[in-house]
């Protein structure tokens, strides 16, 4: 997504943080390699949202043109936010689909949240609990509107201006993290591998502060040294307006924040090595941010986070870019106090036993569930040998009455008539019988007296 230096200026989005090569066989001309936009992601939660708004906005002709001539009173103020009454239907189409799928995002939060600690409710109230996010409007779930946009720039506005403070208190816990990690596991060696062990990290540390002098950020040693090594030209033909052009990578007037960082670069690795066991790429990202915050501090007179041509000339006029203090990097100084650290620590062990607390709890669920797994079981036997018992006795007691035997659910069993002994022993019929039990004539009986 190309943005343009209206979202520039309030979301610090960049389109390309390389430094460009420069081909010095082409004349005066300066031939620039095709470098693919890079977006950085701002960092908030809700990012994607907030780069799919834009980019649909700036597919609107009407829109995009009022985005090119609005300054930053017009944005912060609400004013650009009116202008999405005149925007194509389809736009406003897109725009509503956008905010319904961010709204059912929340829904999608908010109820893993609720799962997550426990809460039960019978019914959840979506909109207010939607009240909490303040990029949107939770009273219209449904339709993107001017309220959506001014809301989404404002909030966008107000993170990002505390976006750098809460980096440096991350970095903060995540120091105090390792170096509580190094306590504990320094406290389960014995004396004698202590001892080697603290000795092989201390020369870790004197390892890491062996390093290069680090150039002042935005001094004129430490931009003559990108100018030659970044860029490849001679240092004696240094020009500020000749510097600033090349490093505005996606030519829009205004070096954001990112392409100031990606000057930084050659600092840095004077510093940090990621081969290196003593290098952590952590720190190494906290001092390119200090350094960041240095430069904008001294050249970004207007405080909207970009620095324009005029603004980067005027500050090459100052004395501290010839002669600029010396550049303490991390190393130098301390990130945290003994007493914030304690207090981290008790943080942590708090935490810790919650989570044996939780952990306990959740054995114990556990185990009676396994109890109570088996006592059903148990019933679930004791039920079937009943049944079997009862069917026996019904069957038992059908014999002795006579009776057919009957099924689990009382249907009558009929078996095949056997064939009693009795029957077997008995006297085959006689011919007589048997002609009449085939309809045939029987002999009249001879030697009868005759009847005269």
């Amino acid at each position: 997504m190309n943005l343009k230096p209206g979202w520039l200026l309030l979301l610090t989005f960049s389109a390309g943080v390389l430094s460009v090569p420069i081909d010095r066989n082409v004349g005066n001309q300066e031939a620039k390699e095709e470098v693919p936009e890079e977006n950085g992601d701002t960092g908030l939660y809700y990012d994607r949202y907030l780069r799919e708004v834009i980019e649909v906005l700036e597919t609107d002709p009407h829109f995009r043109e009022k985005l090119q001539t609005a300054n930053t009173e017009d944005i912060k103020n609400g004013r650009l936010s009116k202008e999405l009454d005149l925007v194509s239907h389809h736009v406003r189409t897109r725009l509503d689909e956008l905010k319904r799928q961010e709204v059912s995002r929340l829904r999608m939060l908010l109820k893993a949240k609720l799962d997550s600690t426990n809460i039960q409710t019978l019914q959840m109230d979506h909109a207010s609990l939607l009240k909490q996010f303040e990029h949107l409007d939770p009273h219209n779930q449904n339709t993107f509107e001017a309220k959506d946009l001014e809301l989404l720039i404002s909030t966008a506005t107000k993170d990002l201006e505390n976006y750098d403070a809460e980096r440096h208190e991350e970095f903060k816990r995540y120091e105090m993290l390792k170096e509580h990690e190094r306590r504990e596991y320094l406290k389960g060696l014995d004396q004698e591998k202590r001892e080697k062990e603290e000795k092989r990290m201390q020369e870790l540390q004197e390892k890491h502060r062996q390093h290069p002098k680090v150039n002042a950020p935005g001094s004129v040693a430490q931009l003559r040294e990108v100018w030659e090594e970044t860029d490849g030209l001679d240092p004696q033909e240094f020009n500020p307006k000749t510097f600033f052009k090349l490093h505005d990578t996606n030519e829009d007037g205004l070096l954001d924040e990112q392409e100031l960082e990606a000057l930084f670069t050659k600092e840095l690795e004077k510093v940090y090595d990621p081969k290196n066991e003593e290098d952590d790429m952590m720190e190494m990202e906290e001092e390119r941010l200090r350094m960041r915050e240095h430069v904008m501090k001294n050249v970004d007179t207007n405080k909207d986070r970009l620095v324009s041509l005029d603004e980067f000339l005027k500050s090459t006029e100052r004395k501290e870019f010839n002669n600029p203090k010396e550049w303490e990097t991390l190393d130098t100084k301390p990130t945290y106090t003994e007493e914030e650290l304690q207090r981290f620590e008790v943080e942590l062990r708090d935490k810790e036993e919650e989570l044996k607390r939780k952990a306990e709890s959740l054995r114990q669920e556990q185990e009676l569930l396994k109890e109570r797994g088996k006592a059903l079981e148990a019933q679930r036997r004791e039920y079937q040998q009943a049944v079997l018992e009862m069917s026996q006795r019904q069957r038992d007691q059908q014999a002795a009455d006579g009776q057919p035997p009957t099924g689990p659910n009382g249907e009558l069993q009929f078996q095949p008539e056997t064939v009693k002994m009795e029957d077997k022993e008995a006297k085959p019929p006689s011919e007589q019988e048997a002609q009449v039990q085939n309809n045939l004539p029987a002999e009249p009986p001879q030697n009868l007296p005759l009847h005269t």
